[in-house]
């Protein structure tokens, strides 16, 4: 099973990548770690495949690149290397039960890079987990907003994308469950909003069931290991194609 863990920076990627794998062999699963993120200085976990032995951002900024352009770069140059990159991934799925990959920190790089998009074209069933923080939950528009990037992330990559709210045992989970959960009761929030930004809001949310597969949104802790077993659960479903990941 292959599992990529997507977000924007401080969404806890790399922490909950090394938790969740943690969790996974202490229930005696075999689990192999992928870095893509070129930027990183130090990682929690061993990872079994990382870009950064081709090339770092902080080297291509010793070459003159500025942070955002020595990101750009780097990518840039592995783009050639990605059928190599997803051969070592396939070889380690084809060994391992579990395969965890850690995308860069900066998202738009990932999403927005061909080196991104043609690595997940290269891999089968890939299970992709959005992962927002509570930070960026602070008006209802806010909540429809994470909705509906789920699906622009699953629209751009082809993959299956469940979004997932992360660090919970340090937020108020029964606000936030109360938006994200019921799409009714956040549409009628929506509707009562006077501003541009609510109207707006309100017609997405209005049509996101529509849109949406039946995904419901995981609730994540990597300090308290909270939801790990049921993001276990949906990778099951997702590749024995007995679930709908509700």
């Amino acid at each position: 099973m292959i599992l990529a863990f997507v977000g924007t920076a401080g969404s806890g990627k790399t922490t909950l990548t090394r938790s969740f794998g943690n969790y996974l062999g202490k229930n005696d699963y075999t689990v192999g770690y992928v870095n893509l993120d070129t930027g990183v200085m130090r990682l929690p976990y061993s990872p079994d495949v990382d870009v950064r032995d081709d090339v770092t951002a902080w080297d291509l900024m010793e070459e003159g690149f500025g942070p955002n352009g020595a990101i750009v770069e780097s990518y840039d140059r592995l783009l050639p290397k990605v059928d190599e990159y997803a051969g070592k991934i396939l070889k380690l799925d084809s060994e391992l039960d579990y395969i965890l990959i850690d995308t860069p920190g900066q998202m738009e790089t990932f999403l927005f890079h061909d080196f991104g998009l043609m690595l997940m074209e290269s891999l089968p069933d890939v299970l992709t987990v959005y992962l927002f923080s509570p930070e960026i939950l602070r008006k209802p528009s806010d909540y429809c907003f994470v909705r509906f990037f789920g699906l622009i992330i699953d629209l751009r990559l082809g993959t299956t994308t469940l979004p997932a709210l992360t660090k919970v045992d340090a937020t108020d989970l029964d606000h936030h469950k109360k938006y994200l959960d019921d799409l009714e009761y956040l549409t009628a929030r929506l509707k009562l909003e006077s501003s541009t930004q609510g109207l707006l809001a309100h017609r997405l949310c209005s049509v996101l069931p529509e849109l949406s597969p039946p995904t419901r949104v995981l609730y994540l802790s990597a300090v308290t290991g909270e939801g790990f077993e049921d993001l276990e659960t949906l990778a099951y479903e997702h590749y024995c194609t007995c679930g709908d990941l509700t």
